[in-house]
């Protein structure tokens, strides 16, 4: 499935977004392992999490669909997961299986994990190992999908410090620290987003936290509870993005999250001089909501804050593109994460920009970006839904129309975009 994009528009408006897909993910997952019924409101109805879902439902949770964002889980205990006739299969979804990492590899029976072409060309050693410290028995394809997750007794805890921020590492460890012997202990580079965190002490589990490190205690039980999803940071990035690129444009995000782990973009695209005002801050199910006003003015070029790249990670691609369209010149450095995502997005981003006109240079761990503008031209987004949302955001300055090949992935993250990206002011179609 391919877009074409033409250039015109201008978002206004108030719009919302859906949910939080890294929420939608645990609160599956969480809901899934409690006692008790957990109650969800919205929850992201895409690819992904809905991936998440299957495999609960595969593993004998009942969860019940109460619309196409609520859901109820009847949560089955720590130990009441069942064992499948096949291989768990987990799509396009990166968070599915490095989270689930932690939990399949404490169960005493064994379990096959899959994903797709994509998935299964990313790296998942960086979990494998701290689990196998931990006492798990794995088998991979060379550090990547298919994960063969053998039986074992009970795991140990242990202190895991990891090399890189990253909250899918922690988030596999603590999971797995939920069935171990004695305390386990994550240590970051610097804090990761702390969703998992959060929404374990929903589930009444008790933790110590502190700035880039967190430790679970053995021997919890969680509660089945009420997980109210924001909506998701990741997704509004494109719309703030939209705004912050046309002079006029004045639109109003609601509801969405705006934890301190993620708050990155917002504090990227506002050093760029884009202006993005919060109102009626408040908190949903224990993480802090806002609704977002942006409006366009012109943006310049900044040397990107290393610190800030953790907390803005899946949002890059839409910085590159915020970039292309500034004044003067924007340097990326400390972000070779991007490297290992759903594509390598350094490369996918800046192979877009200069087929566009931009004059852009990849480096090792960023880029270095001189603003222009956009020509009209045709962008394969390498399957890759951040990357084919944040070219047709950057249609909006183009001389013509960009059209973006291989968009189907969206999906996984963002159902609906093309459809609200048009009541924002895009000139979208397939």
């Amino acid at each position: 499935m391919n877009w074409t994009v033409s250039p015109g528009g201008v978002p206004r408006g108030t719009l919302r977004v859906p949910g939080d897909k890294s929420i939608s993910h645990r609160s599956v997952m969480l809901g899934s392992l409690a006692e008790g019924v957990t109650d969800v409101t919205g929850f992201l109805d895409g690819e992904d999490c809905l991936c998440t879902m299957k495999a609960f439902q595969a593993m004998g949770v009942r969860i019940e669909r109460l619309g196409d964002t609520r859901l109820r889980v009847h949560g089955v205990g720590l130990r009441g997961l069942k064992a499948v006739g096949g291989a768990l299969d987990l799509g396009n979804s990166g968070t599915s299986m490095r989270l689930m990492s932690g939990l399949m590899a404490a169960q005493n029976f064994g379990t096959v994990m899959v994903g797709d072409a994509s998935l299964s060309r990313r790296p998942m050693r960086r979990v494998i190992e701290p689990l196998t410290r931990m006492g798990a028995h794995i088998d991979s394809n060379d550090g990547k999908a298919p994960l063969h997750l053998h039986p074992v007794d009970r795991l140990c805890g242990i202190e895991h410090v990891s090399a890189v921020a990253s909250a899918q590492v922690k988030s596999c460890v603590l999971l797995a620290g939920l069935y171990a012997q004695g305390d386990t202990t994550v240590i970051e580079p610097e804090a990761s987003r702390d969703h998992t965190e959060r929404m374990l002490q929903a589930f009444g589990v008790r933790l110590q936290v502190a700035p880039g490190r967190v430790r679970i205690h053995d021997g919890q039980v969680l509660h089945g509870t009420a997980i109210p999803v924001p909506a998701d940071i990741s997704s509004a990035a494109f719309f703030m993005l939209a705004a912050a690129l046309v002079p006029g444009s004045d639109l109003i995000l609601q509801d969405v999250g705006i934890n301190p782990t993620r708050t990155g973009v917002i504090d990227i695209l506002r050093a760029m001089g884009a202006s993005i005002e919060m109102s009626d801050e408040r908190t949903f199910g224990g993480e802090p909501v806002a609704d977002l006003r942006v409006r366009g003015q012109g943006l310049r070029g900044v040397a990107v804050d290393p610190t800030l790249v953790a907390s803005a990670i899946d949002e890059f691609p839409a910085v590159f593109v915020a970039a292309a369209c500034a004044e003067g010149e924007t340097l990326v450095t400390g972000a070779e994460e991007l490297r290992v995502k759903e594509s390598d997005r350094i490369q996918s981003m800046v192979d877009g920009l200069v087929a566009l006109g931009i004059e852009a240079v990849a480096t090792p761990d960023g880029a270095r970006i001189r603003g222009g503008q956009f020509r009209s031209g045709q962008i394969d987004s390498h399957g890759d839904h951040r990357v084919a949302m944040s070219f047709a955001m950057g249609a909006l300055r183009a001389k013509g129309d960009i059209r973006i090949a291989d968009v189907a992935n969206v999906s996984t993250s963002f159902p609906g975009f093309a459809r609200l990206a048009t009541q924002a002011g895009l000139r979208i179609r397939l």
